[in-house]
């Protein structure tokens, strides 16, 4: 057992963009990188180059029979979320997931009822709630400058006119392939914290150039009436602003956001003012927001203080009750799709 003064130490399953998604902020939440799971010759290299003193292991397998771990990252491939999850709550160990939990609602509840009844801490790294969006956008909806705010869009489109031939593009949608389920949790888990639960989802769903969906427009409606628009797509060569806050008394637009194929704003008169994250309209002059500090390590650092206290589970950072919300949403979002029928929860 780690003591309250030496560093958590962390064994990361999957080394590709689980080196940047989880190792950086692991150590700079004062975390150790002490073991890592990857059969890859050059990323071998770099878990040795970037964690020094890290053991380099061949499976799971061997990452759970490693002496010494405080807790296991799984940032293996999304299809395998669900198996590997089950098997490092099998072995005691507390465990973070890289979204999604799991490939549907089913799944991801088997994995959630499985930790409560083996009293293992288990949450999902859906650390783009500590994104200085995010916040802003929480920030502003408690503050009241908006007035009554009642309707929230959130796109995440891009232009990928040729797809990857990896395992989400050529899967279908209905076993966890496809773009929905890979940018949905982060959309779906901020359109909750502004507005509260889901009660209804509409959505329209294809799949244009590959098997799984590649464009997506959900429309959310809350429990308390508000409503979100959320549009994924992989083949709009000119992406709409990233975020709208619409309110009463104004409306806040976001779109400096970095993104593959994006090194900027598509609209330049959206680019941040220095310090700031969006605009606030409310007027014939609008306003520049100021920033909230982004940083992804507070997921870290908060998971840590969890597994210090007497009661991890009940303290961890992503609970795992909005995790199976968020799951029953996207499910809901696919089903409405290939329907066309408005699906309640």
């Amino acid at each position: 057992m780690t003591s309250v003064t030496a560093p958590m130490r962390v064994g990361i399953a999957g080394y590709s963009t689980a080196s940047w998604l989880h190792a950086e902020p692991i150590r700079k939440a004062g975390g150790v990188v002490a073991a890592v799971v990857t059969r890859n010759p050059e990323r071998r290299a770099q878990a040795r180059a970037e964690n020094p003193g890290v053991h380099v292991l061949d499976s799971l397998d061997e990452l759970l029979a490693h002496p010494g771990l405080d807790a296991v990252v799984l940032g293996t491939p999304s299809g395998l979320h669900h198996e590997h999850a089950l098997q490092v709550i099998s072995a005691g160990l507390p465990v973070v997931v890289e979204k999604p939990l799991g490939v549907n609602l089913a799944e991801t509840q088997e994995v959630v009822e499985a930790a409560r009844a083996a009293g293992v801490p288990l949450t999902v790294y859906l650390q783009r709630r500590w994104d200085r969006s995010h916040q802003v956008a929480r920030a502003l909806v408690s503050s009241g400058r908006l007035g009554e705010v009642y309707r929230f869009e959130f796109r995440w489109e891009r232009w990928i006119p040729e797809p990857r031939h990896r395992w989400r593009e050529e899967t279908p949608s209905s076993q966890g392939g496809g773009k929905l389920l890979d940018l949905g949790p982060h959309m779906v888990d901020l359109a909750v914290q502004l507005f509260g639960p889901v009660k209804a989802v509409y959505a329209e769903v294809q799949a244009r150039k590959q098997v799984g969906d590649d464009e997506a427009h959900v429309a959310l409606h809350h429990a308390d009436s508000r409503v979100t628009h959320l549009d994924v797509g992989t083949l709009v060569a000119a992406p709409g602003p990233r975020m709208r806050l619409i309110g009463s008394a104004g409306t806040w637009v976001y779109d400096d956001f970095v993104d593959m194929n994006r090194e900027g704003p598509l609209h330049p008169d959206l680019a941040d003012a220095p310090d700031s994250c969006g605009w606030l309209y409310g007027g014939p002059e609008r306003v520049a927001v100021p920033a909230i500090e982004e940083d992804w390590s507070e997921f870290y650092r908060r998971f840590f203080l969890a597994l210090r206290g007497p009661a991890p589970s009940a303290h961890m950072p992503v609970p795992p009750q909005d995790v199976v919300h968020i799951a029953e949403v996207l499910d809901a979002a696919l089903l409405s799709g290939s329907t066309g029928q408005v699906v309640r929860l």
